[in-house]
């Protein structure tokens, strides 16, 4: 009995994480003064209609959602800023712009 619990409990367990999907995001200079922010999840899962910022100074200065694709173009800030990947919470990814080349 006690090794049929331990087993159940390890099924569920095991379950629970393979339905789990960490977000993931990529972005890269298209070197004409836009990025292009690709995003996803880990279970495959598309990113389309998920919101996207960027910050800049602590103020949103681009508030919009991944397309069909899971992709978003944008122009390129003057000085330092943040592309944010939102789906909610727990499911946040941020690429500092001095990151993306």
């Amino acid at each position: 009995m006690k090794t049929l619990s331990i087993g159940l409990i390890m099924i569920m367990a095991f379950s629970v994480m393979a339905h789990a999907h960490t977000p993931l995001m990529s972005c890269f200079d298209e070197g004409d003064g836009t990025v292009t922010c690709e995003g996803g999840f880990s279970d495959g899962s598309s990113a389309s209609g998920v919101e996207f910022l960027v910050e800049q100074n602590g103020n949103v200065v681009l508030r919009t959602k991944m397309d069909e694709f899971g992709e978003v173009n944008f122009e390129k800030p003057n000085g330092d800023y943040k592309a944010i990947f939102n789906a909610g919470e727990g499911h946040v990814v941020v690429i500092d712009g001095k990151d993306i080349f």
